[in-house]
């Protein structure tokens, strides 16, 4: 029989759905959203209809009460909850035009007005801002910037076939980006929970193979640069059912997270020389690329995007 944890987040199940466009919700996670549309915040990051809409689909539901035994303390603030320019970049988004951007150094000095189309929109849990990811059709490279960091956003009226071709360009560049490959094997005792395992890799390129005579499966994941501490953050949610076998980047970076762990616990000389070792193995796996940015970072808040692992265009945040 399947654990209702398992009748929740199925694989197979949300993979079909999400091919039809359809997205299901939990009433608890109903309730959530019902209580964040109370938020004053909710008002300027959604449309007026948008909002309605999703009030008239929670209506039966009761908000959480959160008064009891839930606090936040010594949180750090908001800087970017919701930006200005979300809501004219999102129109850009849905019409698929272009754009001419004007942004700013970190240094505060403007640079020249620059033509292309906007890709998506991201926001960041560990800066607390919001990013755009652009094609920049001058320079006919990826961009990603800082939204505080952009002066004016333009929408600039094309063609579609001419839209369409900037697209194709956008996405030969991701394709042509550094890919990394790494093989993650699912310990046997939790074969019983490879539904949830492969849920939780469900957004990276990957193929599942199955040893008969082991009994074990292994899932290999294709993901680029940046994805490379998403990964990490799924390898370590899923804790002791899953081991990496192939993939020195994220064995090197698993070894460093477990002997930090246990410096906690009194193993401070072991941590420190695991740490060295793995930082050297870092080096070696991401290749000189890595190692010439963190050397020398570029001071302007406008860079090159790393390449996007979807292989598309994203249509909005």
């Amino acid at each position: 029989m399947m654990h209702p944890f398992e009748k929740i987040f199925s694989y197979q199940l949300s993979s079909r759905l999400e091919d039809t466009g359809v997205y299901t919700l939990t009433s608890q996670e109903r309730s959530w959203l019902k209580l964040m549309l109370e938020h004053p915040a909710a008002a300027e990051a959604l449309e007026p209809r948008t909002i309605e809409k999703l009030r008239e689909c929670t209506l039966d539901d009761g908000m959480p009460d959160l008064t009891g035994g839930l606090e936040q303390k010594a949180g750090s603030r908001e800087v970017q909850t919701v930006h200005p320019l979300l809501g004219e970049l999102r129109s850009v988004l849905r019409r698929r035009q272009g754009m001419r951007l004007q942004c700013r150094t970190k240094k505060g000095k403007l640079n020249d007005p620059q033509p292309g189309i906007p890709c998506k929109l991201e926001y960041s849990m560990v800066k607390r801002e919001w990013y755009l990811h652009w094609y920049n059709s001058a320079t006919r490279s990826l961009m990603h910037t800082r939204l505080c960091h952009i002066v004016s956003a333009e929408e600039v009226r094309m063609a579609r076939s001419r839209y369409e071709e900037l697209s194709a360009q956008a996405q030969k560049r991701i394709a042509e980006g550094p890919r990394y490959e790494a093989t993650v094997e699912v310990i046997r005792v939790f074969n019983a929970e490879l539904t949830r395992i492969l849920h939780a890799f469900s957004c990276f390129d990957k193929r599942v193979e199955f040893d008969e005579e082991e009994r074990t499966y292994r899932i290999h994941l294709t993901f680029n640069g940046s994805e490379g501490e998403y990964v990490l953050t799924k390898l370590r949610f899923l804790g002791k059912r899953v081991k990496v076998v192939e993939g020195e980047y994220l064995k090197n970076r698993m070894r460093m997270t477990a002997r930090k762990a246990l410096a906690l616990y009194g193993a401070e000389a072991e941590a420190e020389t695991g740490a060295d070792a793995a930082g050297a193995g870092y080096a070696a796996a991401a290749g000189p690329d890595v190692e010439a940015r963190t050397e020398a970072p570029s001071s302007a808040d406008t860079r090159p995007a790393e390449p996007e692992g979807s292989g598309g265009l994203a249509s909005g945040a």
